[in-house]
C-alpha cells in the first residue's frame, strides 16, 4: 500500500467524540508496552506519526491518525487508531474501569471498524491476558488479526516457537485461526501482509450501520469452539 500522508487528527476520550464515521478504519491493541507505537509507525511508513515511550500506559485515550492512499486520481482516505492498553499501567480502580468501558464500546460500537489489529509480544509464550481478550472478541464478533511484534527482540527459532505456542493455545477454542503475521520495527518486515488483510475488510460506508462489518466476520469463519 502507497500511504501518501498519514498525519495525528485527534485524541478522543470516548466513542462520542471521536470524528464522525465517515470512511474505513483500522484499530490497534494490545497490551502495555507491547510496541504499538512502533507498529504504527511501520505501517504509516512515517518514524515520527505515533510517539513511542518505553513507559506503560502512555495511550490513555482513542487516538486517530488520518490516511491518505493510493494513486494521484484515486486517493483513498481512512483512519488508523490507536486503542490503550488492555493490560494497563499502575492506575486506580476507577481509571482501569474507564478504560475498560472506553475501549469496549468503540471496538463494539464503531460502525466503520474494518478490523482490529490485536499485538502480540513474540518475545514471550501465550500470555492469559492475551487470550482472554481474544475470547471476548469472539463473543462480540469483532473481525481481528493478531499482530506479533518485536520479532527483531529474540532469535527466528525463539519467535517461531513463541507464534506457535500462542496459535496452539488459540487452537483449543478457535477454528479456523485469525490471520496472523510477525512484524519487525527495526527490519521493517510485516507491513506488507497487514494492508493485504485490511484491503479484504474494507468497509463500504454506505451499507446501514453496523451491518457490513459483522457480514465480514461471519465470512471469513473466525468463531470460537463450543
Amino acid at each position: 500500500m502507497d500511504i501518501t500522508n498519514a498525519s495525528y487528527l485527534i485524541s478522543s476520550p470516548s466513542i462520542e467524540a471521536c470524528p464522525p464515521a465517515d470512511r474505513p478504519e483500522y484499530a490497534f491493541i494490545g497490551r502495555s508496552n507491547v510496541g504499538k507505537s512502533s507498529v504504527l509507525n511501520l505501517l504509516a511508513d512515517r518514524e515520527h506519526l505515533a510517539k513511542t515511550s518505553g513507559s506503560p500506559g502512555k495511550t490513555q485515550l482513542i487516538n486517530h491518525f488520518e490516511i491518505e492512499s493510493g494513486a494521484k486520481g484515486a486517493k483513498l482516505k481512512w483512519y488508523m487508531v490507536d486503542l490503550p492498553g488492555y493490560g494497563f499501567a499502575k492506575v486506580s480502580q476507577a481509571q482501569r474501569k474507564n478504560w475498560e468501558k472506553m475501549i469496549e464500546n468503540y471496538i463494539r460500537k464503531r460502525e466503520t471498524l474494518g478490523v482490529l489489529f490485536v499485538l502480540i509480544d513474540s518475545r514471550h509464550g501465550p500470555q492469559a491476558l492475551d487470550l482472554e481478550f481474544i475470547d471476548k472478541l469472539g463473543e462480540w464478533q469483532v473481525p481481528f488479526a493478531l499482530v506479533f511484534t518485536k520479532s527483531d527482540k529474540s532469535t527466528q527459532k525463539e519467535v517461531a516457537a513463541n507464534v506457535r505456542a500462542f496459535l496452539n493455545a488459540l487452537a483449543e477454542h478457535w477454528d479456523p485461526l485469525p490471520p496472523h503475521f510477525v512484524t519487525s520495527a527495526e527490519k521493517k518486515t510485516g507491513r506488507k501482509p497487514c494492508w493485504i488483510i485490511s484491503k479484504r475488510a474494507t468497509i463500504s460506508t454506505r451499507e446501514p450501520p453496523g451491518e457490513s462489518r459483522f457480514r465480514e466476520c461471519s465470512r471469513s469463519r473466525w468463531f470460537r469452539l463450543p
